[in-house]
């Protein structure tokens, strides 16, 4: 191990919609004053965050500190998967899923020190080895895999422009209205671990978070994030008046007792559907089904801030600095660039 902290901190200046990228400077400097060697290292096109992250890992970086959006993350952790690299969040997207769940501050134009306020929480917390969806195409998943509107509605959305980003959520649903109604449901047939359910369904979405769709659902609130296993929702039906009632269901917590939404849980997915639909990983479009998901146990190292819910984590983590001093040599990660 480098006698140097050694981090590298991956920002994409596209993220969110405030002018935040004036933090990161100051950002940086929090971390220098307590003794971390920090690169600095703006995103320039999709994946090169995964390209970056790949790099410090290999450079022996023993951290990495994600400045975006859900995005973001993703990309950052598909490069770290199954090293010793710590992956920290710091939120500056315009959802924040995963910052969410975890208890860090969002994104807010009246507090420019937000990014500082997050720093301090994430230096005081714990490193988690949490699970990971790997997927049949090469993709990997922290959050979540979906099939169905979920995906039309990516299809649909993505990317969107700063003035779009500027009005939230809000502008996220005006955008995302035309595909909801036009999606129609259809046969699909999953399989979780020795369990099949065949049916026609609007949605299918494989969670190992707790927040989804913006934050707007608590989908999964019992989940954990290094539990082994992952929640697996099927909402039934055909037409988006269905899937408008499954919503409100899910928005009053609710969805667990709904007689056309089916739970199950497990450790090995495989979604296939009667003719050929994209999906999406953590929010980013793929194409086709069928999907199969394995789900690869503690395989990314997370650093989960001080005061993130306790019953998020199934086990106990050890702190930044022990991790670093007791931490065996990183070896290749294997994310792709």
């Amino acid at each position: 191990m480098s006698a140097t902290l050694q981090a590298t901190l991956i920002y994409n200046p596209h993220a969110g919609f405030d002018d935040w990228q004036q933090n990161i400077n100051a950002t940086a400097a929090f971390w220098r004053a307590r003794g971390w060697d920090v690169t600095l290292r703006q995103t320039d096109h999709p994946r090169h965050a995964t390209a970056m992250a790949v790099e410090a890992a290999r450079a022996g970086h023993q951290l990495v500190l994600a400045a975006g959006g859900d995005g973001t993350l993703h990309e950052v952790a598909n490069g770290l998967l199954g090293s010793q690299t710590v992956l920290a969040v710091l939120p500056a997207g315009t959802t924040n899923c995963f910052a969410r769940d975890l208890g860090l501050p969002a994104p807010n134009g009246a507090n420019p020190y937000w990014l500082l306020e997050a720093s301090e929480r994430l230096m005081a917390g714990s490193v988690q080895a949490v699970d990971v969806g790997e997927c049949n195409n090469g993709g990997s998943f922290i959050l979540w895999a979906a099939v169905g509107v979920d995906s039309r509605i990516v299809e649909g959305v993505e990317p969107r422009s700063r003035l779009l980003k500027r009005f939230g959520m809000a502008g996220y649903i005006a955008k995302a209205t035309l595909p909801f109604l036009l999606h129609r449901g259809e046969k699909m047939r999953v399989s979780v671990d020795d369990e099949i359910v065949e049916e026609e369904m609007l949605a299918v979405v494989v969670s190992n978070s707790r927040l989804y769709a913006g934050g707007l659902f608590n989908l999964s609130p019992e989940s954990v994030l290094d539990d082994g296993k992952f929640d697996v929702w099927m909402l039934c039906g055909r037409y988006s008046p269905q899937m408008m009632a499954h919503s409100l269901s899910i928005m009053a917590g609710r969805h667990g007792a709904r007689e056309h939404i089916i739970k199950r849980s497990g450790s090995h997915v495989l979604i296939e559907t009667s003719t050929a639909q994209p999906f999406h990983l953590d929010g980013e479009l793929n194409r086709f089904t069928p999907i199969e998901i394995t789900l690869e146990p503690g395989f990314l190292r997370i650093l989960a801030p001080q005061g993130a819910p306790a019953d998020l984590f199934a086990n106990r983590g050890c702190s930044l600095m022990t991790s670093v001093t007791t931490g065996r040599p990183a070896p290749v990660p294997t994310g792709s660039v």
